[in-house]
């Protein structure tokens, strides 16, 4: 069983940056593709970023391409998500998810059931 903890989240003013990382613990962590999720109050959770198991391939929601970055460092166990000119609208509670990918490596998920295991979460607030 893997177990992740999400770190980095905090109070920024809107065109400020915040990285996020995502440590896992438990089994190897470069068997596994990596997302990550965000759920603002009163909405539902939505998709925000995620990457292959072999680090290769990444996709983004509309709202934050060009602006976030995910990244992985197997060596460390960690996932990353670098965001820059942050706005107030992606105030929300920021979750880390992963799933075992036992395929070519390079697939990258993007739809909640798709993962099998998550982060409690690390609240990032933008102020205006």
């Amino acid at each position: 069983q893997v177990q992740l903890v999400e770190s980095g989240g905090g109070l920024v003013q809107a065109g400020g940056s915040l990285r996020l990382s995502c440590a896992a613990s438990g089994r190897t962590f470069g068997t596994d593709a990596m997302a990550w999720f965000r759920q603002a109050p009163g909405n539902e959770r939505e998709f925000v970023a995620a990457i292959s198991r072999n680090g290769g391939s990444t996709r983004y929601a509309d709202s934050v391409k060009g602006r976030f970055t995910i990244s992985r460092d197997n060596t460390k166990k960690t996932v990353y998500l670098q965001m820059n000119s942050l706005k107030p609208e992606d105030t929300a509670v920021y979750f880390c998810a992963g799933r075992l990918d036992t395929g070519l490596g390079y697939v990258v998920y993007v739809a909640q059931p798709e993962y099998s295991y998550w982060g409690q979460g690390t609240q990032v607030t933008v102020s205006s």
